[in-house]
């Protein structure tokens, strides 16, 4: 088993704390199996709260559950369940910082796409921004109370050994 942590790098304008809006939020990861290195083509979700089964594993469950196309060996990741998603603030602007901790067997994740709901806060207002969508891979909007614009965008990620 190998753990892996999540780290995401941001610019973010006027606002701290960016974390999903929730625990049903979507993971969307890229994925990799350890054994032929085949990586498969399209992004997997996953979320905190869904549960798969994992065959042969006596009554073990994890978070995402897959199939490798090419050599058909099973492999499985689960959320770290003493680890939740950790807010981006906005000391850590222009750096890595980590998000989310997985426990991988058989698979790596290589690649992740922020799209979804996020939530961030106004950085001297404290005002709650709770749709921040980064679908297209940036979001802008103004924060009224403290008369200026507020944003988030250049994300970036990558993955460690945790």
């Amino acid at each position: 088993m190998v753990r892996l942590l999540l780290s995401i790098k941001a610019e973010l304008e006027n606002v701290t704390d960016l974390v999903p809006a929730g625990d049903a939020f979507e993971f969307f990861f890229q994925v990799k199996c350890t054994s032929c290195k085949e990586v498969h083509p399209k992004f997997v979700a996953l979320n905190r709260l869904e549960e798969y089964d994992v065959s042969g594993g006596k009554g073990s469950t994890a978070s995402f559950v897959w199939k490798c196309g090419l050599c058909k060996r099973e492999a499985s990741a689960k959320f770290d369940p003493t680890a939740v998603p950790q807010p981006y603030s906005a000391d850590a602007n222009g750096q890595f910082a980590p998000l989310v901790i997985l426990d991988c067997r058989g698979l790596e994740f290589v690649g992740f796409d922020p799209r979804g709901i996020w939530k961030c806060v106004g950085a001297e207002s404290g005002t709650k921004f709770e749709e921040v969508d980064l679908e297209e891979g940036e979001w802008v909007d103004y924060d009224e109370k403290a008369a200026q614009p507020v944003g988030v965008s250049q994300i970036e990620s990558q993955w460690a050994r945790a």
